[in-house]
């Protein structure tokens, strides 16, 4: 009986249908090598390579720029050609772009490699995210949090698979990374024959080719989407710093507190977000991460104030904290981001929640190591507030988007002089 019902429990937690499971493991394979990657990728350019860190660092943020230009048109091709294939076709160019990293020798030519790379990836992501809405159909909240499960599992797995590398710090080792990574984009396009070759949905008589960037209530979604991605840079950046600088916490606080958040992700993101379901579940969630951040923050804060033990109990705390407010924020993410966006566009709308986002992280660090750092624990109390104001916007922005869609929904089903009618009474 026990048997059985951990059985059940193992098939739960692994997707309700074959499409999901096959999903779910394809972005776990594809984030294991993006952790074998991205963890020692400036090491290996700056050490092996023997670039400038400067010159490391230009040529990944240009191709992160250009990259960005990709996501929209993208995803516009994902909703006419099918998300499928626009998506392993993604996928096979990052295979041979990462592939490529090892011949680099040059800062030209590793802003090239990077550059296709990002370009690829802009375009994968839109289409990742309209192939998510097509598979997980029966309870799109609950295969959502699953899928966030195994993606940060699978970062964390391949993390901690970098490090071996770094200790080794060879050629050879860091050479084995990249092109582990350029495997596991191959395997991921691989797993996704298994799906069904999920066909375009047809869209409305006479609507704009980019409907997403007139649609007002989600390009603002995006903008503060973009904005409440700051949070993700607080635990990568700046926390680390600010605890190696600025508190007496010993120097391995910083690795535990990231292992830290990442086990309470991986740990509670299905019994949280298979509850946020609906935008309106969105909305209040996105309110909720932001008071969870206020309270994070000032935490934080007070880190540089404590005695040793307490600074590391403090950071803890305060991580915990952090770490819910990054789970119902990503929650809230997939419920607005996917139920404001309509089913034959859902390519071009992530594409530009992918902007948004991407756009944020890039401006992330010099906004706070400016506010935070600059200002120390001001800085920390600013932060706080501002992720709170942000997350005060969800609800009203569900509101807004949901009575803006109804109303597009009930124009686009008019014959077509009632809808020219309807139209220009707007």
């Amino acid at each position: 009986m026990i048997k059985g019902r951990s059985s059940r429990r193992i098939r739960h937690m692994a997707g309700n249908n074959r499409s999901e499971r096959v999903l779910i493991l394809a972005s776990f394979v594809n984030r294991v090598g993006n952790g074998l990657f991205n963890a020692v990728a400036a090491l290996y350019f700056t050490l092996i390579v023997d670039l400038p860190a400067v010159q490391v660092g230009a040529a990944l943020t240009v191709a992160g720029l250009i990259g960005l230009l990709a996501g929209i048109p993208g995803g516009h091709l994902a909703d006419r050609r099918g998300p499928r294939t626009i998506m392993m076709l993604a996928l096979m160019v990052q295979a041979l772009a990462m592939s490529a990293l090892v011949l680099v020798e040059s800062w030209a030519a590793l802003a090239i490699i990077a550059t296709v790379d990002q370009l690829a990836a802009a375009v994968g992501g839109a289409a990742w995210g309209a192939l998510v809405v097509r598979v997980g159909t029966d309870r799109p909240a609950l295969f959502r949090a699953k899928l966030r499960t195994y993606v940060n599992l699978g970062v964390v797995l391949g993390t901690v698979g970098a490090g071996f590398a770094v200790t080794v710090n060879t050629r050879a080792a860091y050479i084995a990374l990249i092109l582990g990574n350029a495997a596991s984009f191959a395997l991921c396009a691989l797993l996704l024959f298994l799906l069904p070759q999920y066909k375009a949905l047809s869209s409305p008589p006479l609507q704009r080719r980019w409907i997403a960037l007139a649609d007002r209530p989600f390009v603002t979604f995006t903008a503060l989407y973009g904005a409440m991605g700051l949070q993700y840079t607080v635990v990568s950046l700046i926390l680390p710093i600010w605890i190696a600088e600025h508190t007496d916490a010993p120097r391995w606080t910083v690795a535990a507190v990231s292992a830290f958040n990442s086990a309470v992700c991986v740990l509670l993101q299905t019994r949280i977000g298979s509850r946020i379901e609906t935008p309106r579940d969105g909305g209040r969630a996105f309110r909720t991460a932001g008071l969870l951040f206020l309270l994070s923050c000032p935490m934080m804060a007070l880190t540089a104030y404590a005695p040793v033990w307490a600074a590391v109990g403090l950071a803890v705390a305060a991580i915990f904290v952090h770490s819910l407010g990054e789970i119902w924020e990503s929650s809230a993410g997939f419920a607005l981001g996917f139920g404001l966006a309509p089913d034959h566009a859902q390519g071009q709308y992530q594409g530009l929640l992918g902007l948004g986002f991407s756009a944020g992280q890039a401006l992330a660090p010099a906004i706070l190591t400016t506010v935070v750092l600059g200002l120390g624990t001001v800085g920390w109390l600013l932060l706080g507030a501002f992720f709170a104001a942000a997350g005060a916007c969800g609800p009203p922005l569900e509101r807004w988007g949901t009575r803006t869609r109804t109303h597009q929904e009930a124009t686009a089903a008019k014959p077509d002089g009632e809808r020219d009618e309807a139209e220009a009474a707007c």
